[in-house]
Order: C-alpha cells, then sequence, then structure tokens
C-alpha cells in the first residue's frame, strides 16, 4: 500500500505545481522558442521549461517520506540530484537566450553527483560467479569507475533523449516500471520505492507534456530523472548481480541507452563532438520517414516496453 501512497504522492505534487511554475516561467520567458532552422524545435510555440523543478521537488518530498536510506544514501541523493538540477538549469536558461553552455561544466557537476552516490555506499560491488556461485569483488577503482560512468551515462542517455512531446518522460515511466519489478521481485524495498516515485512523477509530468506539450522538463528535469534511474539501477538490479543478470538494467533502458551508443559512435566517426546537438536521434530519424510524431513516440515506447519484458523474462528465467 506504501507504494501506491508514494506513486499517488509523487504524481499529485507535479500536477500540482506545474501550472504555478509555467506561469513562473511565461512572466520571465524561460521558455524554449520554436525555430525554423532547427530541425530539433519542431513546436510551434514558446513552451515553458520549469516543469523539470516541480518533477524534482515532487521526487525528492515522496522519498524523503517513503525510503529508510542511511543518512549518507540520502544526503547523496538529495544533493546529487539537486546539482544535477541546478546545473540543468544554468544550461536551459542559456538556451533560451540561444546561447549554448559549455560543455565542461556540465560534465564536472554531473560527474560530482554521481561521486557523491559513490562515497554514500550505493555502488556496483561485484558479481557472482556463475560457475561455482562465488561473489566477485571488484577492485575499488573499478567500482568507482564502473559506478560513476553508469550513474553519468544514464543521465546523459535519458537527456538526449528529451526530444519529443511525451517521449523521455514516457520512456523513463516504462524503465522506472521496469526496475519496479525488478527490484520487488529481488526483495529490495528501498530500490523499489525510488522506482515507483519515479514513475509518479514521470507520469505526473506526461500529463502536460503529451502531444501537444504544454511544458518542458528542459535538461534540469531529464538529466535529473536520467540520475535517479541510474541510482535505482544501482541500488537495485545490480545487487549481487550475476554475470547475465548485468544485461537487465541496460535492456530495461533499451532505447535510451542503445539508440545513444549509436549516435555517439556516428559523431565520434565523423569528428563531431559528443555534446552537440543535432538531430541523429531515432525520433528524428523516425520523423523523417513521414511518421507523425505521435506514432514516432508510440512505436519507441512499445520498442522499450518490450526490451523491459524481456529483462524482466531475463530476471525469472535465472
Amino acid at each position: 500500500m506504501s507504494y501506491l501512497f508514494a506513486f499517488l504522492l509523487s504524481l499529485f505534487i507535479v500536477t500540482a505545481l506545474t501550472p504555478p511554475l509555467k506561469k513562473a516561467a511565461l512572466r520571465i520567458g524561460f521558455v524554449d522558442k520554436p525555430r525554423a532552422d532547427n530541425a530539433r524545435k519542431i513546436h510551434r510555440d514558446p513552451i515553458p521549461l520549469t516543469a523539470g523543478i516541480a518533477i524534482f521537488i515532487a521526487f525528492i518530498v515522496a522519498y524523503l517520506i517513503f525510503v529508510r536510506d542511511s543518512w549518507p544514501q540520502t544526503a547523496a541523493i538529495v544533493f546529487g540530484g539537486l546539482l544535477v538540477l541546478l546545473i540543468g538549469i544554468v544550461d536551459d536558461w542559456y538556451k533560451t537566450h540561444g546561447k549554448e553552455f559549455p560543455a565542461l561544466p556540465k560534465f564536472l557537476v554531473q560527474i560530482s553527483a554521481a561521486v557523491l552516490v559513490y562515497a554514500s555506499g550505493i555502488v556496483f560491488a561485484g558479481f557472482e560467479n556463475p560457475f561455482n556461485g562465488a561473489y566477485i569483488v571488484l577492485p575499488e577503482w573499478l567500482s568507482f569507475l564502473f559506478t560513476v560512468l553508469w550513474i553519468f551515462g544514464v543521465t546523459t542517455v535519458i537527456n538526449f533523449t528529451d526530444g519529443m512531446d511525451g517521449l523521455a518522460g514516457g520512456l523513463s515511466a516504462i524503465s522506472g516500471g521496469t526496475l519496479l519489478v525488478v527490484a520487488l521481485v529481488m526483495g529490495q524495498q528501498s530500490s523499489a520505492m525510488m522506482a515507483v516515485i519515479t514513475v509518479g512523477v514521470s507520469i505526473g509530468y506526461l500529463v502536460f507534456n503529451r502531444p501537444p506539450a504544454k511544458v518542458f522538463m528542459g535538461d534540469a528535469g531529464a538529466t535529473f530523472l536520467g540520475f535517479m534511474l541510474g541510482v535505482v539501477a544501482l541500488d537495485g538490479a545490480f545487487k549481487q548481480a550475476t554475470v547475465l543478470s548485468l544485461f537487465i538494467p541496460i535492456l530495461a533502458l533499451g532505447v535510451p541507452i542503445l539508440d545513444n551508443i549509436r549516435v555517439v559512435l556516428v559523431r565520434m566517426i565523423k569528428g563531431v563532438p559528443i555534446y552537440q546537438a543535432d538531430s541523429s536521434q531515432v525520433h528524428y530519424r523516425l520523423l523523417a520517414t513521414g511518421m507523425k510524431p505521435v506514432q514516432v513516440v508510440s512505436f519507441l515506447y512499445l520498442v522499450n516496453l518490450c526490451f523491459g519484458l524481456f529483462s524482466i523474462v531475463l530476471l525469472l528465467a535465472q
């Protein structure tokens, strides 16, 4: 029952805070303006960029009420999430003025947030040997590297996916729902609660972001959702994992991860900066084939749902 209450509370807070934040954004000009010369700006009217703030507040309030983590882990999640949100807001503010915020500060802040999580004890420590059942503990440097890169990577791929109305929020909800089922099967209450709160804030956001969107979460909200999905996977699916089950969280985030691996490789081959925004993501490529935005989003929902179901089957098969 507590999972239901956490879901409803997080959803309610997002839906309650988004309208006043939207009005404030319109007053101060904190909006994403359409541009005829930019293939990624497919909306026609200025859209407020403040939904990320509502998502953050809703998540943190529900987390503090329903999750009983240690103080170091609670502090790491709250302050790490706040760091990611704030640097995202700065990045969004630059974009509202037609400027690009430098990639290096974003990189350093997001890495710092991931380091906070590692320092709190939420880490990828090792995996089970499939041949003798022994638990293999990774060297500390390797555990640190994997943990930080995983959180940073998921933070980034969710942000890269945020290019169409309803896409990043819907994929986050599906991935969060998959990680919720995995955590419940594995008996990991803390991870399951964070997953259900992530689903709640994502669906609350979709109330306003479904096509045609009335509000955007911007880099601030997308990176925060990515940060939390990375933490949820580390706190749940990666705990005491076998070699085979290491693929479970990767499949749970299948569409964002696989598409953005492809995008990064293409950009590296072309010599284009990885952080340089373009229209190479799969949703823009599908849109270019003549599919309508709603069809593209629905199709990617279905693909990510299939990845999620396969990850659950993989878990149960073990």
